[in-house]
């Protein structure tokens, strides 16, 4: 089984495993300094985790085979962001805030950011929707001026053709 670090957590790689995209909690419960029995729970507690939450053999940090509980890894970032700073080791206390602030950030940026574009969206409609009844505008003018310049040259297409000398008019 091929693994893959995936990312750093209080400068201990966590990997995961290349085909399944499982990592284990407990090298980033150690990493943190907080119980994995604990949080194995609390994420068997939790109505969503609970159902992605898998036992898979993963390499320990001794290199050998262990059976350990493991989520994959578009979850781990979610439960990572639910892991209060006070509970954590103090010299990892500092990473998870900003971790979490960053998360927060995150999150700000997809919500407000797609609320942002959706607005500009209506911005920019509203003015092509200006401008081309502008544009409309313009194009019933320049049509009735062409029905008028056409007009004109008829009639003065009639008057020439109609060149008859005449004495008393």
């Amino acid at each position: 089984m091929n693994t893959k670090t995936i990312v750093r957590v209080n400068n201990v790689d966590i990997i995961a495993t290349s085909d399944e995209q499982l990592i284990a909690i407990r090298p980033i419960c150690e990493a943190l300094g907080i119980d994995a029995k604990v949080q194995r729970q609390k994420i068997q507690d939790d109505e969503d985790l609970s159902s992605v939450g898998v036992l898979s053999t993963s390499t320990g940090a001794d290199g050998k085979q262990y059976e350990m509980f493991c989520l994959p890894v578009r979850y781990i970032f979610g439960w990572l962001f639910t892991i209060n700073p006070k509970n954590v080791k103090p010299e990892a206390q500092e990473a998870v805030r900003v971790y979490r602030r960053s998360c927060y950030d995150a999150l700000y940026q997809h919500f407000f950011g797609t609320q942002k574009r959706q607005l500009e969206q209506n911005r920019a409609e509203i003015s092509l929707l200006e401008e081309l009844a502008e544009l409309n505008q313009q194009q019933v003018q320049l049509k009735q001026t062409i029905a008028d310049k056409r007009k004109k040259l008829e009639q003065l297409r009639n008057e020439r053709l109609k060149n008859e000398p005449q004495l008393f008019d």
